[in-house]
């Protein structure tokens, strides 16, 4: 990695103009365990330089897989002729001021120094066959669970990342990091009917970064348990209710119903956040962030200490006590609103091109714990574990639930199936009247697909709001 960090600097040094050199090396692993037996066991290695140019105006981007200055010295020149055409199409197409081209990028802090991130001796340290009887044991753990489990699956997944961020006008920056995953699955059967429980985690670290919450058979239970259980749960009511939100499904609402729509790009494409900077947009106990540092609780699975254009992956506070106080930017999206860069820009191999992307998306916690948020609620649902969902650009989002329990005049009670949540991102963020001192990252296992996947995290406290509540019938 410093060989490549001091090969790109020699190439950017003989550059003129803006030139973006960013290498990348990834290895990625996978193992999947299905009904005791190892059903995948995979590999894979990619290795490049993506370049970028901005020339005239215009963007132009080449990528080469040959690690040499000669090959990178191409893959710039043809990136700078990409520029110049890119230049003369924005200049003829433009229309209002707004949509010009800019000539050219504003200076602002760039990273210099090396960021390696811990746990990756810890990951690297343990054998392949360590790792697969781990896999193979918690898989076996959940079938054995309960006479009613009728299949298991257990994968786990490990990434290794090695970048270099060099540019014309100042970054210099590197970093490993290592991200491994785990994900469970049990489905039981009950007279014809089928359930499923599942859990995940991810993380930005080492190997016992996976199990800080809990211990790896813990996990398995759990996920035989809610599959178990959920063959005797009824059906929810469906309508209007109050709920409160486990940290799993409040990073998933902050990721996919607010972050998307505050993403500089989906901001000027129109979305929901579109010119509402200062405005309020949820209850004054809401402080939402999206930061490339591991907040409250370490190990959050988006982490990246600079982003892929070098800019350091601070955190951003978007929403304020309430009020709507930053979007999400790139260093150009930055220009165009006049405001410094964010460190969202982030590019999933290096032959893809950054685009704006979140990191890891949070509420702030408050100032009460969940059992003095249940007793003081007379009638609602304890909503936790995210199973899919959806939501678009105008924050309206519908998710399914794992475990939904009512709440009967203040205490927990029945578990209830087929819950769906779903409404306004923005109005449920308007009716949050509790919020818990709490924290926990839950999205660490996920990916952000945005025309290429991403590794984010997503998560905070518990939160109490109304929503829409749809059940099966």
């Amino acid at each position: 990695m410093l060989a490549a960090l001091e090969l790109l600097g020699e190439i950017a040094a003989r550059q003129d103009g803006f030139v973006e050199l960013r290498y990348h090396a990834k290895t990625s692993r996978s193992l999947g365990i299905d009904k005791g037996r190892v059903e995948r066991s995979q590999i894979r290695h990619r290795k490049g330089v993506g370049v970028r140019v901005f020339a005239a105006g215009g963007w132009g981007f080449a990528s080469t897989g040959e690690v040499d200055a000669a090959s990178i010295q191409r893959a710039v020149e043809m990136a700078r002729a990409a520029a110049v055409a890119c230049a003369g199409q924005t200049r003829a197409s433009a229309g209002s001021a707004k949509h010009r081209p800019l000539r050219s990028l504003p200076t602002c802090t760039l990273a210099r120094g090396v960021f390696d991130q811990p746990g990756l001796e810890e990951v690297a340290a343990r054998s392949l066959e360590e790792k697969i009887a781990v896999t193979t044991s918690l898989e076996a753990h959940i079938r054995r669970a309960s006479h009613a489990i009728r299949s298991a699956s257990c994968t786990y997944n490990e990434i290794f990342e090695d970048k270099a961020i060099v540019t014309t006008d100042g970054a210099a920056a590197a970093f490993r990091l290592v991200r491994p995953e785990l994900r469970m699955q049990a489905i039981a059967e009950k007279d014809g009917q089928l359930s499923t429980g599942s859990e995940a985690v991810g993380a930005t670290g080492g190997w016992d970064c996976l199990f800080r919450s809990a211990a790896g058979e813990a996990l398995a239970e759990r996920a035989a348990k809610m599959a178990r259980d959920l063959l005797d749960a009824r059906h929810a009511d469906g309508g209007r209710s109050v709920v409160i939100l486990a940290p799993s499904i409040v990073g998933l609402l902050v990721h996919e119903a607010i972050g998307h729509t505050v993403e500089a790009d989906f901001v000027q494409a129109g979305s929901i956040a579109a010119g509402k900077i200062g405005q309020r947009v949820a209850s004054d106990l809401v402080t939402l962030c999206d930061s490339g540092g591991s907040e409250h609780y370490p190990g959050a699975g988006g982490t990246i200490p600079v982003d892929d254009e070098g800019v350091p992956a601070s955190r951003t506070t978007i929403i304020k006590d309430g009020i709507l106080v930053s979007y999400l930017h790139n260093r150009e999206s930055a220009a165009r609103f006049g405001v410094p860069p964010t460190g969202n820009a982030r590019a999933w191999e290096y032959s893809d091109q950054p685009l704006i992307r979140m990191r890891n998306t949070y509420l702030e916690p408050g100032s009460q714990n969940l059992d003095e948020i249940i007793a003081s609620t007379r009638d609602g649902y304890l909503l936790d574990g995210p199973r899919n969902g959806q939501a678009d650009a105008t924050g309206e989002f519908m998710f399914g639930v794992q475990e939904a329990r009512r709440i009967h005049d203040g205490k927990l009670g029945e578990l209830v199936r087929g819950v769906t949540i779903s409404g306004i991102a923005f109005e449920v963020m308007q009716t949050v009247d509790a919020v818990s001192r709490d924290f926990r990252w839950d999205l660490g296992a996920g990916y952000c697909g945005k025309g290429q996947p991403a590794k984010v995290d997503a998560g905070g406290p518990y939160i109490r709001c109304c929503s829409l509540l749809g059940g099966e019938q």
